[in-house]
């Protein structure tokens, strides 16, 4: 199969929600401004993005949440003060925030759901396809998933998940994937999908993470589709509509990811995040790998 369509040159990043999980922390911060080891969260995202050639960057926003838009854009005094001093270490890493790419800001308005969350996207993407990307899920900068994806969805004309192998026990947390696979693809037909199924009503062990390609037909679906589960617009509804449907943009696609993946939807696996992230990092790295197995050992006792 092969498509006409431009490729993927935008990406979209929902971040309007309340962040609940993480109060009383993000009473007036968001949730995505959390430090993961020495920057917020949510420039892993963008920095992900961007390296894979997406620098034009759409994030949607709610009330509360200027911070992500201060945190891009230039201090000038700051900037002037760690000139003075000398600190360019410091001072390059400040700018790496404000220069990473084009970012755009639109607010959701009411928190009706990913899917009325990426609805709010259409008319800065147009007709092309697009990324999605997800804050809660960080993708380690040194396995590929992102080009991954935009590769298959300009080779099948659809849109393609990301998918991860999960313990069944662990399913209903997740979208699950019923897949067909494809002979000699690196990639799988999504046949359907559930929204946090049972282990036992679950499809297969594939559980879909928070990095999508979409074909612009997901705009005209998602008008259509009705609040679903929680009673709001969600965006697996309409995933679904478009594996099972015929036409152009239909037909949806999984690339399964065995890299590393770092949580941090709670409060106990973003502290895993950090941590891992942490370890691997130059600076606190070594200090850590040394301190960690004498902390652990307490433990034990």
């Amino acid at each position: 199969m092969t498509t006409t369509n431009p490729r993927v040159r935008k990406a979209v990043i929902p971040a309007a929600g309340l962040g609940t999980r993480f109060l009383p922390a993000t009473k007036a911060m968001p949730k995505e401004m959390l430090p993961v080891v020495d920057k917020p969260a949510i420039q892993y995202v963008v920095e992900e993005a961007v390296g894979v050639g997406l620098n034009d960057v759409l994030m949607i926003t709610g009330r509360n949440k200027r911070a992500l838009e201060d945190h891009f854009d230039r201090v000038p005094s700051l900037e002037s003060t760690l000139t003075d001093k000398g600190d360019t270490k410091k001072l390059e890493s400040i700018q790496a925030a404000s220069n990473l790419g084009d970012i755009h800001y639109v607010r959701q308005g009411d928190p009706n759901g990913l899917g009325h969350a990426v609805l709010r996207a259409r008319q800065h993407v147009g007709n092309e396809p697009f990324a999605v990307l997800l804050g809660d899920d960080l993708i380690d900068a040194r396995d590929e998933l992102l080009g991954t994806m935009i590769d298959v969805q300009a080779k099948t004309g659809g849109s393609v998940v990301a998918l991860i192998e999960v313990d069944p026990s662990q399913i209903s947390a997740y979208g699950c994937a019923d897949i067909q696979e494809l002979d000699g693809e690196g990639y799988v037909r999504i046949n359907r999908l559930v929204e946090k199924p049972s282990p036992e009503e679950a499809p297969s062990n594939l559980a879909v993470i928070g990095r999508y390609v979409l074909h612009p037909a997901v705009f005209d679906v998602l008008e259509e589709t009705g609040p679903g589960r929680g009673g709001e617009i969600q965006l697996t509804d309409a995933l679904q509509q478009l594996a099972t449907g015929e036409g152009e943009g239909y037909g949806v696609y999984g690339v399964v990811f065995r890299g590393r993946r770092y949580d941090t939807g709670d409060k106990l696996s973003y502290l895993k995040a950090c941590v891992q992230l942490a370890v691997d990092s130059d600076d606190l790295g070594p200090g850590l790998r040394e301190w960690l197995p004498g902390f652990a050992a307490q433990l034990s006792k």
